[in-house]
């Protein structure tokens, strides 16, 4: 039989399960000595932490001490079902005296004999986290003290898993990016080009990207693209959209029919995803870029002689994975005269809380000026962000059509 603990009994039994010695230690090492301690101090066999995954509706085994086969074995439980399952789903401690296959999903914990188990929902402020739970081999009543010791250690493991989570989100989305942003622009005859990827200083990093890729016939292909949300969803989202796109340009000729296979292939893959894009074709004569935008803020134009930019006439069609049927999609050509600059850029750079957009574009306008691409980038930069960090990611191409000499 267990007993009910007072407050100074109970304060000291959190301390024996979640005192300063575990703190130095990393998440994995954490749980285990955290799982290890409680088990001891619940007198109890077992004890583990299930992780819940959002995008599946279940609860993974993430840590145990006591049937360490359930983390090996990689035990999952869908939300709702079984007693760990019922857990998240209520969001309520539940405590189950009689364990087999009509209260418990998993089978390794009737298999081991046992009879009590007390399960609590692990909650970062309103998320859900995950389950933790205990369980005895011998018949147990489980009272209201412990029950509460329980749900202190669920929430305290709860909030490192959350930081935890949010630092890994960063690292693999940073990774990410860095993989499917072109590392170093390429040298292509007749074109110059300069770049900027700066990512958001309240949402991080999210699904923006550029891209630039040879095609048959001496061509090129110029890609600008912002998948909606941040973090590594939306990071991989924009990898899979990148990829997708850069196979359909070498079996399309025309921008408007490629983004018309990416957007089919959004809504039938990757369901409540959107994301606008700016697809164009140089030609071999680098003379004009044929164009198609689906959802993108147009392109600026910045051409000799000329003391502002202009944003260039092209229709836009419907954002990626918002449309149903397939809708029409156009083409536009952009006249690039020798020594005219394209500037490409994502929401981010003109998008301000306390302004319309349609400021932003023409503050970008006017900031615009044809001439080398690094230092167009570096003036609008300059003029778009200035010393104030970028509330949103930014990225920006430019694109120069160089000028040849005559008699080359």
């Amino acid at each position: 039989m267990s007993r009910s603990l007072d407050a100074h009994d109970r304060l000291q039994q959190l301390e024996a399960i979640i005192g300063a010695p575990a703190d130095h230690l990393g998440l994995a090492e954490l749980l285990t000595e955290t799982l290890r301690r409680l088990r001891d101090a619940l007198a109890v066999d077992t004890a583990t932490v299930l992780r819940y995954q959002a995008n599946g509706r279940q609860l993974v085994a993430f840590a145990a001490a006591g049937i360490e086969e359930e983390v090996h074995q990689g035990v999952r439980v869908p939300v709702g079902s079984g007693f760990a399952g019922k857990v998240a789903l209520e969001r309520a401690p539940v405590i189950v005296d009689h364990v087999d296959e009509t209260t418990v999903v998993n089978s390794l914990l009737w298999e081991r004999g046992l009879h009590s188990l007390l399960g609590v929902p692990m909650l970062a402020g309103s998320e859900l986290v995950g389950v933790l739970h205990v369980g005895s081999v011998t018949p147990r009543q489980f009272v209201d003290s412990e029950v509460a010791t329980m749900q202190l250690v669920a929430d305290r493991l709860a909030m490192a898993i959350q930081v935890e989570a949010l630092e890994e989100n960063r690292t693999a989305t940073v990774a990410l990016q860095r993989s499917l942003l072109p590392s170093s622009l390429p040298e292509v005859p007749g074109l110059a080009f300069g770049a900027r990827y700066v990512p958001g200083a309240e949402t991080g990093l999210g699904g923006d990207w550029y891209d630039l890729f040879s095609l048959p016939g001496d061509r090129l292909g110029v890609v600008m693209g912002d998948v909606s949300g941040h973090g590594l969803e939306a990071a991989v989202i924009m990898g899979r959209l990148r990829s997708a796109l850069r196979a359909y340009a070498l079996d399309c000729e025309s921008p408007a029919e490629v983004l018309a296979k990416l957007d089919r292939k959004a809504n039938h893959f990757e369901h409540g995803a959107m994301a606008t894009v700016a697809y164009g074709i140089i030609g071999p004569g680098r003379e004009s870029l044929t164009l198609s935008l689906a959802g993108h803020l147009p392109p600026v134009l910045a051409v000799p002689g000329e003391e502002t930019g202009r944003l260039v006439d092209v229709p836009p069609d419907p954002p990626i994975g918002l449309t149903i049927g397939q809708p029409e999609r156009r083409t536009s050509v952009v006249e690039l005269p020798p020594g005219a600059v394209l500037a490409f850029y994502t929401d981010g750079l003109v998008e301000r809380r306390d302004r319309p957009v349609d400021a932003g574009m023409h503050q970008l306008e006017a900031a615009v000026r044809a001439g080398e691409p690094e230092r167009v980038c570096a003036r609008i930069m300059r003029a778009m962000i200035g010393s104030q960090a970028a509330q949103d990611d930014v990225a920006l191409l430019a694109i120069q059509r160089r000028i040849v000499p005559t008699g080359s």
